[in-house]
């Protein structure tokens, strides 16, 4: 069967690894999505660094589909890998691996292209009449701001690296004890119950009791209720490969998942219409708003597992196209909201139809991001190290004996 995964329980290790391209796929189609979001997200009508005169309420109508899932999907695929890593590495191995793969890009993010977008959101502001500070007083506003919140405020969108190598940190012990006699029991017992179908729709509860219990408290986006609730995404992600009944039960109940997602996606879209004003950072004070944000829980598990699941059955096949993206993925992601807000920043001023604008900044931000990562990014070893690319080896010489010397069977994908 297609995207079949071959022996995978925690409890066996002698099953051959192999590579599960639809991982791959999906954390390539996942950097590709959130550049589009940010791409339309100039001229949507959530507040943004850099917004069109002209909003548009199709892109609110698209942001708000993709809202409950995308990010969680990035975070399960990276709790996955995290699963796979952990089979080949040491603990002190994949620290080290994620400290190269993740906070160094992250601080070379934030250090070098956030006072960019620092610069071009306060000069766009300033212009707009929203802000009417001078530049130090925009950056100070932005310092004062409270972790993790401020990963956000000053990297833009290097928040996601952050959360992820604060995740990958705090969930390693966790993740070491699962590998253990005990840990394994306790996966073993989830991966039982879930061989009743439905049962896999359970995940939903720790999350919807994450976004509850902490949303009155921590209302803003990339705050703590975020934080942990993007952190449970990340560990399931990891349970999920850990046992292979979850990822059947995924296969066999896909149609009950995306049922209640559906069901729950057109809940919450309701509630919202019904409500007077809608705001997105403000604490929930009503049962209805508390009922909104479970039906946001709902859709998160839902869906996610729902794009798992077609992953699973449609893209677990390798290809040029796939290599390539895996190659480019991080650097693509480091670059590509400066580039979108610098070529907003002067379209926004034109004169010209929204759909112009908009086929103007996707497309300019997407050749310049992917020419900033082949022609300068790829070319440079220091800068191939600093964003998150592997700096290639000096080619060895190879003796003839060792060109005849079998190489590893399969491959396992990484975060």
């Amino acid at each position: 069967m297609q995207g079949q995964i071959v022996s995978q329980q925690a409890d066996t290790g002698a099953s051959r690894a192999v590579r599960l391209h639809y991982l791959d796929w999906l954390r390539v189609l996942a950097t590709l999505g959130v550049f589009l979001f940010h791409a339309i997200n100039v001229f949507g009508p959530a507040k943004f660094e850099i917004n069109n005169a002209e909003r548009s309420d199709v892109i609110m109508m698209i942001q708000a589909f993709f809202f409950p899932w995308g990010m969680p999907v990035f975070f399960l695929v990276a709790g996955a890998g995290s699963w796979f890593a952990l089979r080949r590495r040491t603990a002190g191995q994949f620290t080290r691996e994620r400290t190269l793969r993740l906070l160094v890009p992250f601080f070379t993010g934030t250090i070098l292209l956030g006072p960019i977008q620092l610069y071009l959101s306060w000069s766009h502001k300033s212009a707009t009449g929203v802000w009417d500070g001078a530049f130090v007083e925009f950056v100070a506003e932005r310092l004062s701001y409270p972790f993790p919140k401020i990963l956000g405020a000053i990297g833009y969108h290097m928040w996601f690296l952050g959360f992820l190598f604060f995740f990958s940190l705090l969930a390693l012990p966790l993740f070491i004890w699962l590998k253990g006699e005990a840990g394994r029991r306790t996966i073993s017992r989830l991966a039982r119950l879930c061989e009743r179908r439905g049962a896999i729709l359970l995940f939903i509860l720790p999350l919807a009791a994450i976004r509850l219990s902490l949303q009155p408290f921590f209302p803003q986006l990339q705050s703590w209720a975020e934080f942990f609730y993007f952190g449970a995404f990340f560990v399931l992600g990891y349970l999920l490969f850990a046992d292979e009944r979850f990822t059947r039960a995924i296969r066999r109940d896909w149609r009950i998942l995306l049922g209640v997602g559906i069901t729950a996606m057109l809940a919450a879209m309701a509630i919202v219409v019904s409500m007077e004003s809608f705001d997105i950072e403000a604490a929930p004070t009503t049962s209805l708003e508390f009922l909104l944000w479970g039906l946001i829980a709902a859709c998160g598990w839902c869906w996610t597992a729902s794009v798992l699941f077609m992953g699973m059955r449609y893209l677990d096949r390798d290809s040029k196209v796939l290599r390539y993206g895996l190659s480019v993925n991080l650097p693509f992601f480091v670059v590509h909201q400066p580039v979108i807000l610098a070529i907003a920043y002067f379209v926004v001023q034109w004169e010209a139809p929204i759909a112009i604008k908009l086929l103007v900044v996707i497309l300019g931000a997407f050749a310049l991001s992917i020419g900033l990562t082949e022609l300068v990014i790829k070319r440079v070893g220091i800068l191939r190290m600093l964003f998150g690319m592997k700096v290639r080896p000096r080619t060895p010489i190879v003796q003839p004996q060792e060109a005849a010397l079998p190489t590893r069977p399969g491959s396992v994908p990484s975060a």
